[in-house]
């Protein structure tokens, strides 16, 4: 590519409020955008996130076509971007999906992820309230010639899956998140990005919450590992470039996916 693709994520506290937290991604993503972001990730959960999650989620969620993702489809359309966000999704039962949403530059949904690795973990039950996700062919989508897949928070605990999504050819992987904060968290969290861009040579962008919800640390990898932006505690964006050329360089140096004996 002669230009990079420039990818931004964004980091903030989403709450209760729906129109709030609409708002918020709304101006994250200009600023973003006028920045040069072609793709804008927000969090996990962005559409809704109580202090607890319980039945609150389930009574606040809505389907694919309700007023929140319809709102995010606008956003990317205003702005000729792809727009990736965390949602709940509405179910035929007392529970949610938690779900990734792909909104592209012309308004239209491009595709979703419904997430796999539920966090029942650290004293949390996630599947208390969430359906995990039907194992299918991986959610990617592709801008500029660049092709991005999509996993959610935990699931970056789980390097199969990445290598899965990278199999099916994704050269970047996005992680919208809510990474509850918590001893050592953060730098699981660190790690385990970095992790994923390194044994997978790919880039990797990270789009955490905010305190309180979130432990922040929102950043972009490049595929040797390279933090080339953090945004660390503060609310905001971080923007950086995507390079197939710096892929392949890579991959000359380090061709693990290659000689790899087990697939």
């Amino acid at each position: 590519m002669d230009v990079p693709l420039q990818i931004a994520v964004v980091q903030f506290g989403p709450r209760t409020d729906k129109d709030d937290n609409l708002a918020s991604i709304r101006r994250l993503t200009a600023d973003a955008a006028g920045a040069g972001a072609r793709v804008v990730v927000a969090p996990e959960y962005a559409m809704f996130t109580a202090p607890k999650l319980d039945e609150r989620v389930v009574e606040a969620a809505e389907p694919l076509d309700g007023e929140f993702v319809t709102g995010l489809r606008a956003i990317a359309a205003e702005h000729a971007i792809h727009l990736v966000a965390g949602v709940a999704e509405r179910l035929d039962e007392p529970r949610i999906s938690n779900t990734l949403v792909v909104a592209g530059p012309d308004g239209s949904l491009v595709t979703t992820y419904r997430k796999l690795h539920l966090y029942d973990a650290f004293g949390f039950a996630e599947s208390d309230v969430v359906r995990p996700g039907d194992i299918t062919e991986p959610a990617t989508f592709t801008v500029d010639g660049v092709t991005l897949g999509l996993q959610t928070c935990y699931d970056v605990r789980f390097p199969e899956s990445a290598r899965r999504v990278v199999d099916a050819g994704a050269q970047v992987l996005l992680y919208p998140a809510q990474w509850v904060p918590g001893p050592l968290k953060e730098d699981h969290w660190t790690t385990l990005v970095r992790a994923r861009a390194i044994e997978n040579t790919v880039y990797v962008a990270a789009a955490d919450q905010s305190a309180p919800g979130g432990a922040g640390n929102s950043m972009i990898v490049d595929p040797m590992g390279v933090v080339l932006g953090s945004a660390g505690d503060r609310v905001g964006f971080v923007a950086a470039g995507v390079d197939l050329d710096r892929i392949e360089q890579v991959r000359k140096r380090n061709p693990a996916l290659t000689l790899r004996r087990f697939r």
